[in-house]
């Protein structure tokens, strides 16, 4: 019995040309993002928390608790827990204050710009009740046109931008977290 184990040859000199270059195509896109990997890039929502379950209370709007729960889950090995006795983590929102404030009007005197805003407080603290991190604030803005013309319109990119914004924030007050808890555990060697 006899096997034939020769490989198949492609029919055409042109075949074998455009495997080689979708071969090359597709090393030229993976080899970048091996190199990103391998110095430790990572994507922009990912934060490494040194804690197993954080519960998150105070007073935090609906859609910031989400955006916070939702930064929480798909970022970090994390778990959310209902009950902060579950927690080893406790992110306490102290305030949240959004704000949107007239930067331009047009020749006719009517608003041609807005400056959305969101400011948040918070702090976090272990089950002992240690101090992760102190009473701290994180703020952002974003500048946007308006017509007067589609009003409709501009309210939903307004509650667009503003859900954008509170998910930059999420994750910005997940990072310092993260670097507050690491650089305590430095201290403490």
């Amino acid at each position: 019995m006899s096997l034939d184990h020769r490989i198949p040859q492609t029919e055409s000199p042109s075949e074998n040309i455009s495997l080689l270059r979708r071969s090359m195509l597709g090393l030229m896109v993976i080899a970048p993002m091996g190199g990103l990997t391998a110095c430790g890039y990572r994507l922009r929502g990912a934060v490494d928390l040194p804690f197993k379950a954080l519960a998150i209370t105070g007073n935090p709007s609906p859609p910031l608790r989400a955006d916070l729960q939702t930064a929480v889950l798909t970022g970090t090995d994390v778990k959310v827990a209902i009950n902060p006795r579950d927690a080893d983590l406790i992110l306490e929102i102290t305030n949240e204050i959004t704000g949107r404030e007239v930067l331009a009007f047009n020749s006719s005197g009517q608003i041609s710009a807005y400056r959305l805003s969101i400011r948040v407080g918070f702090r976090a603290f272990d089950t002992a009740g240690n101090e992760i991190v102190p009473e701290a604030e994180v703020y952002i803005t974003r500048d946007m046109d308006f017509s007067v013309s589609t009003v409709l319109a501009n309210d939903a990119q307004i509650q667009a931008f503003l859900g954008l914004m509170r998910r930059d924030l999420a994750i910005q007050i997940l990072r310092r977290v993260a670097a507050s808890a690491k650089s305590q555990k430095t201290r403490a060697f």
